[in-house]
This record gives C-alpha cells, sequence and structure tokens, in this order.
C-alpha cells in the first residue's frame, strides 16, 4: 500500500491515478493524520509530494508548518518504521546558480533548502531516500494552480480562448528545462537509484519566448510582449537545466505535448459512448 500526500494537487494526483491501492493525504488533514493513523506496518512506500508550492507564497510560518515541519516528522516516522520515502523537491534550491549550490530565492525555495538539508544530514537512518528536485513540469491537471501553473499551460490557455499569447520583455533570454508530469511518475516509480537527491528534469531547454512561439504556431495566436514586473527581477530563476541523466530516457517533447489529445476532450467523450 502506498501512502501518496499533496494527492489532489497537480502531481500527487497522477500518482493516485496510476496506483489503485493508496492511501491519500492532504493539508487539511495532514497533521491530524500523522498523529492518529495506526496503519503504519501497511504501507510499503511513502510518495511525499504535499507542499505549498507557491513561490510567490510570503506566509513562512504556513511554509514552515507544512513545508518543513510536515516532512521531517513524516520522515521520522518512515524510519521508525523502515518505509522507504520519495519525495518532491524543487529546482528552485538553486536559484541562478549553475554549479550545484543552493540559492533559494524565495520562501517556497528556502522551505524545500531546509527539507533537503535535513534529509542529506540523516540520510543512513533510513531503509530507502530519494528525493527529486523537480524542475517546469507541465502537463494535464495543472489548471487549478492559476497564476502558479507552467508557462505551457498559460500559454496554452491564452492562445484558445483569447488568440494572443502575452509574454515578458526579455523572454528570449530566459529559460527553463521543461519536464512532462507523466515522464516524472515513471522516473519516480521506477528509476533504480540509490538514496539521494536527484534533478528530474529533460535536459531540454526551451526560452518561454520559444515556448511561446510553438504554442502560437499550433493555435494561430499572435505573441504580444509586456513589460518584466519590477517585484519578480531578484526573484526570477532566469536559466534552469538538469544536470542528471535519466538512462537514456526519452522525454516527452513539448511539440509532441501540444499535439496530444486534450485529456478533458477525451474523458468527455469517453462519459458518452
Amino acid at each position: 500500500m502506498k501512502l501518496i500526500t499533496g494527492c489532489h494537487g497537480f502531481i500527487g494526483k497522477r500518482f493516485v491515478e496510476k496506483h489503485k491501492q493508496f492511501i491519500g493525504v492532504e493539508d487539511y488533514n495532514a497533521w491530524a493524520m500523522l498523529e492518529n493513523f495506526r496503519g503504519w506496518k501497511d504501507i510499503d512506500e511513502i510518495i511525499h509530494m504535499g507542499a505549498i508550492s507557491s513561490t510567490t507564497c510570503t506566509d513562512e510560518e504556513r511554509l514552515n508548518c507544512f513545508n518543513v515541519e510536515f516532512s521531517i516528522r513524516l520522515f521520522e516516522i518512515a524510519i521508525e518504521h523502515g518505509i522507504p520515502v520519495k519525495y518532491a523537491s524543487s529546482a528552485s534550491v538553486y536559484g541562478n546558480k549553475h554549479d550545484g549550490s543552493m540559492d533559494p530565492l524565495n520562501l517556497y525555495a528556502k522551505s524545500k533548502v531546509a527539507v533537503d538539508l535535513w534529509v542529506s544530514e540523516n540520510i543512513d537512518r533510513f531503509e530507502l531516500i530519494q528525493g527529486f528536485r523537480f524542475f517546469n513540469v507541465y502537463g494535464p491537471g495543472e489548471e487549478h494552480k492559476g497564476n502558479q501553473r507552467s508557462p505551457v499551460s498559460k500559454f496554452k490557455e491564452q492562445a484558445v480562448e483569447n488568440g494572443v499569447i502575452e509574454i515578458f520583455e526579455g523572454s528570449e533570454n530566459c529559460f527553463r528545462d521543461f519536464v512532462y508530469v507523466d515522464d516524472i511518475i515513471d522516473i519516480v516509480d521506477n528509476n533504480g537509484v540509490e538514496s539521494g537527491i536527484y534533478d528530474l528534469g529533460s535536459g531540454r531547454v526551451y526560452s518561454l519566448r520559444e515556448v511561446a512561439e510553438i504554442i502560437a504556431k499550433k493555435y494561430g495566436a499572435e505573441i504580444k510582449e509586456i513589460p518584466f514586473p519590477e517585484h519578480l527581477k531578484d526573484k526570477y530563476q532566469y536559466n534552469t537545466v538538469s544536470n542528471f541523466k535519466w538512462n537514456n530516457k526519452k522525454f516527452m517533447s513539448i511539440e509532441d505535448y501540444i499535439n496530444l489529445p486534450d485529456e478533458s476532450d477525451t474523458n468527455q467523450n469517453q462519459s458518452e459512448s
């Protein structure tokens, strides 16, 4: 039996769809679950995807409670019961560093650094623990994230609904390593690596303008530049790329993704048949 935290979130929900037998945990019942759950002997793996994931969150106390303190308590329980753990870290820990050192630019990233440091200090106590520094994850199911969605999702919605994609000035100089959500699931579930903290991206870098152009071409949309917000300039990652290679895995490209059938349309057709 898997225990999956963040089971209603973007990535956690995809794990739930794949694993038919699981116990789900969400933020509203997370701490109560830790205090009251008595079935740890039946859990063969913890998949910890739950977190406050907003990079603009300014509530440090809440971030510390759910992202740091809850994670550490969950990991202590895993150690006590010998349960393997796989958890979501984030490429945001790097900031704009490219030498593997950590330089978080916001409170969310700082919370991820705190957990990674704790894991590194306690790694030998675990049966198995794998942390994955997700890069820019995109795919179906992220619509509820609002402004925190990936540029792929936001640009597609703008193209379809308005025929105009808005990008920040200088987007040709902002680069992202985009990784498809189902590729994330495949690697977390089946990777063959030992305990450690690993980059998880596709290794394929797109500029944000390039992403906009790919989507604009697909939907016949225009691209409009808007001013870069002043309040983001010192908190913005300008270049992200994963340096870890996952056994020659073939990752979904954005070009291939936007040509997939829309999942909402597919689900509707299935329900009508």
